[in-house]
């Protein structure tokens, strides 16, 4: 008598079971999985190797159950990411105008200075100061010095190249760090935007009101930390404006 040894077909469960697996790689492939759309119950049933005669009706709802659960967990992914990505902004961001607060501006001086000194490229840090920002408090209230903070820093921001980066450092001074330039090329560009900001119109409520900066800069050299390659910085900006005071 000839036994017959045809491999029988996988039930409905073992079926559920191969498309809940295939659901699972689904979601843990990552990012792209986490933008990916859903697919449909034939896709995942390619990947998990059933065939259509196997995809019963209860097999198919298993699989859209599965992948409906996929995509929601995919959405709150992408949700709780967006969230992450939204903090991480307002902890680096100054509250008043759009650029990096101090810590921010910091850590990232601490970091380009780590590369320079390794890979020996020259790297610069400008400090730049509101001349004259008491009286503008004092003579058209702080409402009008908010917005001469935020009038310097978008002039600022507009103008460097995407490697700097701009941060404000307390009060009205800014600083700006200049990848890859040395000394020359740190004091042509500080003055550059020294004369910009000077020769922008500054108005508020209608009337056009004087702004000006002093600046330093430092380039960076190796042995020191951020904190004093900025204090070299500011002590340059101090000199440049006790020399404009007194002329």
């Amino acid at each position: 008598m000839k036994i017959d040894r045809t491999r029988p077909q996988p039930t409905a469960n073992v079926a559920s079971a191969r498309a809940a697996q295939a659901a699972s790689q689904a979601y843990g492939a990552g990012d792209a999985a986490a933008a990916a759309p859903v697919r449909p119950s034939g896709d995942v049933a390619t990947i998990a190797g059933l065939s259509e005669a196997e995809l019963t009706p209860k097999v198919r709802q298993a699989l859209d159950m599965l992948m409906k659960e996929v995509q929601r967990m995919r959405e709150e992914l992408s949700q709780a990411r967006n969230r992450i990505n939204y903090l991480e902004k307002l902890a680096d961001e100054d509250t008043l105008v759009p650029v990096a607060n101090r810590r921010a501006f910091v850590r990232e001086m601490s970091r380009m200075m780590a590369y320079a000194e390794r890979y020996g490229a020259e790297t610069s840090v400008l400090y730049f100061d509101i001349d004259g920002f008491k009286d503008i408090n004092d003579g058209h209230g702080h409402a009008a010095g908010d917005a001469a903070l935020q009038h310097v820093a978008t002039l600022l921001a507009e103008n460097i190249r995407e490697s700097d980066l701009v941060g404000r450092l307390g009060g009205d001074e800014f600083g700006v760090i200049l990848a890859q330039a040395g000394g020359d090329s740190a004091q042509e560009k500080a003055a550059s935007l020294s004369a910009l900001i000077e020769g922008t119109p500054f108005v508020w409520e209608g009337q056009q009101l004087p702004l000006a900066v002093s600046f330093g800069a430092h380039t960076f050299s190796g042995g020191e930390d951020a904190g004093e390659a900025l204090q070299r910085a500011d002590k340059a900006m101090y000199e440049q404006k006790q020399r404009r005071a007194g002329g």
